[in-house]
This record gives structure tokens, sequence and C-alpha cells, in this order.
């Protein structure tokens, strides 16, 4: 082949491959976490819908635990449009029995509806914000020292009971362990006693990334606070749906359930 054409067609591949340019840290595969760099001045759109771009060209997404069709990513500059398909991965998740648990938490009574209704409503809220922060970028740090008893996209059997898959990971510590902030941001929850998840504490780390802490014995921090990482929360505890202390951590794009060692690793 002519030593022209050669260059001409190495020079095409290079402005092409670099024409997308957006760096991807994480992979393609359910459940995961994944944190990427553009140009600050781009719109970025995953599928269809639209995330934020840092000023500095950040931005992040997750997939969902059971997503089996590919993730198209679009970028727009300067008025331009590029896309890329992404194939997603498929994962084998575990099948994890929990016996022992009070049958009201498994099947709660007619009473409490209202109740558990209004709590994940206020979930949701805290788990809906899409703030300019940042912190999603940052490595993050394992809240509190255990033993992993419960890993995310388990199928749950409660009592003998099918119920939904465990979207986050439990770590069994003695009651009262100290439970530091995984990653820096502000406190957009802080009860001390939810039906489901007892003591809880959600935190915004920007760009719809929270984590969620459950189970606690003392909630330690206030809505509205900014907390940096490593910082003392709250405590281990068996509160909510429990059957001993653990600390059941979780992370969310929105309200995509990801999986926590996807930003821990």
């Amino acid at each position: 082949m002519d030593s022209k054409i050669i260059k001409y067609l190495l020079v095409s591949i290079f402005i092409f491959s670099n024409a997308f340019a957006i760096e991807f840290n994480g992979k393609f595969m359910q459940g995961h976490f994944i944190v990427g760099q553009t140009e600050t001045n781009s719109k970025i759109y995953i599928d269809k819908k639209e995330i934020k771009v840092s000023k500095d060209g950040f931005f992040v997404f997750g997939i969902d635990r059971d997503r089996k069709f590919d993730l198209i990513v679009t970028k727009i500059l300067d008025g331009k449009k590029e896309k890329i398909t992404k194939k997603i991965y498929k994962r084998k998740y575990q099948i994890q029995r929990i016996d022992g648990l009070d049958e009201k938490k498994v099947t709660p009574p007619e009473e409490v509806y209202n109740r558990i209704k209004e709590e994940n409503n206020r979930i949701g809220k805290a788990r809906a914000i899409n703030s300019d922060l940042v912190f999603f970028k940052n490595q993050f740090i394992m809240p509190v020292k255990g033993i992993v008893t419960g890993v995310y996209g388990s199928q749950r059997i409660l009592n003998g009971k099918p119920k939904w898959p465990h979207y986050g990971i439990d770590i069994a510590a003695k009651k009262g362990t100290k439970i530091k902030s995984s990653g820096s941001g502000i406190v957009t929850m802080a009860e001390g006693d939810l039906y489901y998840t007892g003591g809880t504490i959600i935190m915004d780390h920007g760009h719809g990334i929270s984590t969620i802490y459950s189970h606690l014995e003392n909630v330690m921090v206030n809505v509205g606070d900014e907390i940096k990482q490593g910082e003392i929360i709250g405590t281990v505890g068996s509160t909510g749906r429990s059957t001993g202390p653990h600390l059941d951590f979780r992370v969310n794009w929105f309200q995509t359930r990801l999986d926590p060692m996807t930003i821990l690793n």
C-alpha cells in the first residue's frame, strides 16, 4: 500500500479515536459505578438521560443490577454529536437465606403501611438529589471494620419467603463499633428509627451519588452537616429489620442501586 495512504489512514484513526475524548473508570457490568471525564463544555447523555458534567469535566453514572441491554453514551460538543455503545456484562448472584426475623418485619401488618410508604418517599427524595458536589470522583473507603456477611445482588429468602434482592453489603461488627463516612459529602437524612432500616444516615456526594448507612445504634450527625471522609457518623447497631449487630452499607445513583464494592475498589 502507498505510504501516503497509510499515513492518511493512521491520521484518520487518530482523529476518530480522539473525537469522542471520554475516559471511563469502572467496568460496564451489572451493578457497577462508573466515573467519566470529558471536555468541560460537553453534554453527556446516558441512554436518553442528560447527566451533569462538572466544571472540570467529570461525570458519573451507574448500571442497574438486572440490566440486560447495551448502554449508549452520547456526547454533544460544539453542535456535533457522537455516540458509543457499551456492552453490559452480566453477573451471577448468590441466594441468601435469613431466618429468625420478626414476622412483622418480613410481612408488615397493615397498620404500618402508611408509615413505610412515608419513610420510603423520604428516602426516595434524598436519593433524587442532583447537587453539584464532586466528591463522587474521589476514592471511597470501607466505613467500618468487620466481616462482610451479605453481598450486593443476592436473592434474599427471609423466614422462607422470597423477597427483594439485597442491594448493599452487610458488615458484621460489635454493637457500638464506630462507623466512618465512606466519602466526603452532605447529610441528607439522619433518622434514629425507620421501620426497616432503623437508625439510618444518607449522604449526598454529588451528581446523584448517595451512600446509605443502616441499622445504626447511634446516629451522630444531622441533616445539612458537611462531613469529611473518615469522620465518625454513628455506631453499629441492630435496629430495624436485623438479626444482629451489623452495618448495611449501600450506594445509589439516583434510584439505581449499585454495588458498594465497586466504589471501594
